[in-house]
This record gives C-alpha cells, structure tokens and sequence, in this order.
C-alpha cells in the first residue's frame, strides 16, 4: 500500500515524496522511528493536492515545521509525515505589516525585520524552528508572544484556505487553539518602526544571552516542559535534584535544566522515561504537575 500510495503521491506532486524515511533526521532531537512516507509539497497548491488524496483514502497524516519541538516515538508514524519547509515566503506590505508563511524560520523573520528597521519580534532571535511552529505553540521569549504580533492567520481547514482574525482566535502561554487537522499556513504580522541601532543591539543581546544559558552543546528540543503558573520547569528540576541526571544517552543539561540532551545514541524511548522521572521527582518535591511543551507524536518501538 505505501509503495502504490508514493507512486500516486509523485504522479501528483511536483514537491519530493520518500519512502520509510528516518524521522531523526528531520527533528532537533535526532531520535524517532521512520515514517511510512515522507512528503515535502512545492507550495500551497501542492499541500492541497496531497492532502485531497490523504483524505481520500483516509491516510493518516502529520505536519511538522522544522522538527524543533516535536518528540518522535521509537516506532515512527504510520502514515505520511508533511513538511512545510517549501512554504517560505515572506512579503513585506503596508502599514509595517508582514506576510510570512509557516515554513520561514524564525532566524529568516528576524533578519528580515532587521533588515527594514522593524521592531517588535526581535524576541524570536535565537528560537529555532519555523514560524509555523511558533505560530501553533504561541512561542515567545523576554516578554514577548508571537500571536501579540498577529493581525490575521492563514490556515487549511478542511481543504479549503481559511483566514482568521486574531481577535476571532483562542490562545494563551505556549498554546494557540485549533481545529482536529487544521494546518497552519501562514500569518499577517503588525511591526512597527523603531530605532535600527537599538533594534540591533536587543537583537544582539538576546543572541548573547541564549549563547551564555542555553549553548547546551548537544541535539535538544529546547524548553521540554512549560513554566508552570508562577514558577520556572528549570528551576524546579534543579531543586529536585536532576541536573544532569540521565537515561542512556537523554541527559538533563547541566546549562539548563529544562533542556533535554541527546548526548549520543540516545532512543525516544530515553527521553519519555528521563521526562517521566523528572515529573514523578517533581510532582514529589513540590506538589506540581510539569507539563511537556514538545509534542510526543508517534507509536511506541517494539
């Protein structure tokens, strides 16, 4: 079935279709089971055409940005994973606003913004990943959010493209509501115009700071658990005890102890069982529950 799926898939798409393809390769983590196939589509059109077929035949399907914050499971994703790295583009409009699409990382929007002497998501400089990620996880840093930026969100619902309104949408810390299967295409942002020297230098700053506390040295997903209300994860796992503690290759970094390390040869596996000990240690120590940030997507190894 996956090998006639591919074939119909690349009759279809101009974007590239792999087979069994090794999830490690396409997150931060570098761990995960492979995936039945492997689709990348060439734009907006193409994404509509495979997922017209997925529908079809009731294939299950996963989207991901650039695998920044996302935890695959040894055994893979039966079905057809989707990456929206070819949705790329960035136009600047009007009025200081931005349309950017959900496979332009945050690093491409902040020299962008720089660039043009746009000031106002300066904190995503040193955030990994895609704007679309940021987007579906409400990524923020130094007191700034993503969707504060947001004027209207372009996404795919139920194959058709859907625009929103931020004052239509529902979202809070780390989290951004959305509909079973809606995709995130792409958003219109709201900068302003600011001082470019000053605008470097916060820039530079926030660079600098993530290089001195978060140059952890090893594959990581970032920030693993969110900050509970009124408290800091790293601050809790430290307290417990766990810096540096490890499961086979995951180990808690001793920079920062919310950042999960793959120090070599580490399995998915390794990181659910570290993740696990450091909730139970948690949850004894001080009575509250950790919450992941990275989405755990995927079938348990065998």
């Amino acid at each position: 079935m996956t090998s006639g799926l591919a074939s119909l898939l690349r009759e279809r798409l101009r974007g590239q279709v792999l087979e069994n393809e090794p999830l490690a390769r396409h997150t931060s983590l570098k761990v995960g089971g492979a995936a039945d196939l492997f689709a990348v589509p060439a734009d907006r059109d193409d994404l509509q055409s495979l997922l017209a077929v997925l529908s079809e035949r009731k294939v299950p399907h996963l989207v991901i940005g650039g695998g920044y914050n996302l935890l695959v499971r040894d055994g893979g994703f039966r079905g057809v994973v989707i990456s929206l790295a070819q949705l790329a583009s960035l136009e600047l409009l009007t009025g200081n606003r931005i349309d950017v699409a959900a496979g332009v990382t945050n690093r491409q929007l902040v020299s962008f913004c720089r660039e043009r002497g746009l000031v106002g998501a300066e904190f995503l400089a040193g955030i990994p990943g895609t704007v679309g990620g940021a987007l579906a996880m409400n990524a923020g840093a130094h007191g700034g959010a993503i969707m504060e930026l947001v004027v209207s969100l372009s996404t795919l619902k139920g194959g058709a493209v859907i625009t929103t309104e931020r004052g239509e949408l529902s979202y809070g810390y780390r989290h951004l509501e959305q509909a079973p299967g809606e995709i995130i295409l792409g958003a219109v942002l709201q900068l302003t115009t600011g001082d470019p020297a000053g605008l470097a230098e916060r820039i530079d700053g926030y660079l600098a700071h993530r290089r001195q506390h978060q140059n952890v040295g090893y594959p990581n997903a970032g920030s693993f658990f969110k900050n509970p209300p009124g408290e800091q994860a790293w601050r809790l796992i430290e307290q417990a005890g766990l810096r540096g503690y490890r499961v086979g290759g995951a180990q808690v970094s001793e920079v920062h102890t919310n950042f999960l390390l793959n120090t070599g040869g580490a399995t998915a596996g390794d990181f659910l069982e570290l993740a696990r000990i450091i909730k139970e240690r948690v949850k004894e120590r001080f009575g509250v529950e950790l919450e992941e940030e990275v989405r755990i997507v995927g079938q348990n190894g065998d």
